[in-house]
């Protein structure tokens, strides 16, 4: 989610779920230490609970990057060994270490030794020509071994040959009985599922038949409504619903936000581009994302182009 889940973004999702776990866009460990830190960590107390998720190959380098992120107070760091970016490749990490779990259970063990909050892992079930039914809970018991009892599986390959990670995200095949295989094979371990799950509902199959949590990307991002609000419920009953009662009221509460933004001298586009999606399949939702693609990048936009936006949503019956 490099580029999308941003702070911004971060606070928008915050409003519609209270229970549910945010994830940072993933920083490396080299730009944790060599980079402009506070831009690439801080974040909003409103935005708990929420993991920062690393990338890199090297342990001395992210033991050194979760030393530094220790003092902004996250509530888990996840490394993250699923993207399948050409940027992650020549880097030596993202998905590509899914060929070398022995380094994985390096890196992981050293970033135990120095943070005070749980260590995760977030991977694939297997890349290029790997076979998956060896391979993934070989990298399980592996990489468990090291001390990490939390993994978020995407269950399908990646392609590292080939394919271009947008191509990542659709063409491998879903292989959702494996991962609840490995729930059943590793009882102990805390297993999560993510990859083309887009509704509350299928989330609710998968808690249902024994998983331990289900991660959603590009669904929250592209209809966050549909499977942020209400997802609290899926704690039970008292868990209560999203802070946001509905869309409309999240937009609402959104307003000081944005003008906080603006008066630190940010642009309206930084937030706006993170709540498209906000109506996604509702009336006026095309007139909603057109005023707000075209007239929050201009210079001076403000709350007046939010209100012009939901004016395009209300005259269409919305």
């Amino acid at each position: 989610m490099m580029d999308w889940t941003d702070r911004h973004c971060r606070h928008f999702h915050r409003l519609m779920t209270r229970r549910a776990m945010l994830y940072t866009e993933m920083v490396t460990a080299p730009a944790v230490i060599h980079g402009p830190r506070e831009r690439l960590l801080a974040y909003s107390d409103t935005e708990h609970p929420i993991a920062l998720q690393l990338g890199g190959s090297d342990p001395v380098e992210l033991a050194q990057a979760v030393r530094l992120a220790a003092p902004y107070g996250y509530d888990e760091v996840n490394l993250n060994v699923g993207c399948p970016s050409d940027r992650v490749q020549s880097g030596c990490f993202g998905a590509v270490l899914m060929e070398r779990p022995g380094l994985v259970a390096d890196c992981v063990a050293a970033m135990i030794d120095n943070s005070a909050v749980p260590v995760t892992v977030k991977c694939r079930i297997g890349v290029d020509d790997q076979d998956p039914e060896q391979v993934l809970p070989h990298f399980l018991e592996k990489v468990s071994a090291a001390g990490v009892t939390h993994f978020i599986i995407h269950a399908r390959k990646a392609w590292l040959k080939g394919l271009s990670p947008k191509e990542n995200r659709d063409i491998p095949p879903l292989d959702y009985p494996l991962v609840l295989r490995m729930k059943q094979q590793f009882p102990r371990l805390t297993i999560c599922i993510n990859g083309g799950i887009t509704s509350l509902d299928q989330a609710k199959e998968f808690l249902d038949q024994g998983l331990d949590g289900v991660m959603l990307g590009r669904a929250a991002y592209h209809d966050p409504a549909s499977v942020l609000i209400g997802a609290d419920a899926l704690w039970g009953a008292s868990a209560g619903g999203g802070a946001g009662r509905d869309a409309l009221q999240t937009v609402d509460d959104m307003r000081p936000y944005i003008v906080a933004h603006l008066a630190s001298g940010g642009r309206l586009h930084q937030i706006t581009r993170h709540m498209l999606g906000l109506f996604h399949g509702r009336p006026g939702a095309r007139g909603w994302r057109r005023v707000l693609s075209d007239q929050a990048n201009r210079p001076g936009a403000g709350l007046d182009v939010l209100d012009a936006a939901l004016d395009e949503l209300h005259a269409n019956g919305a």
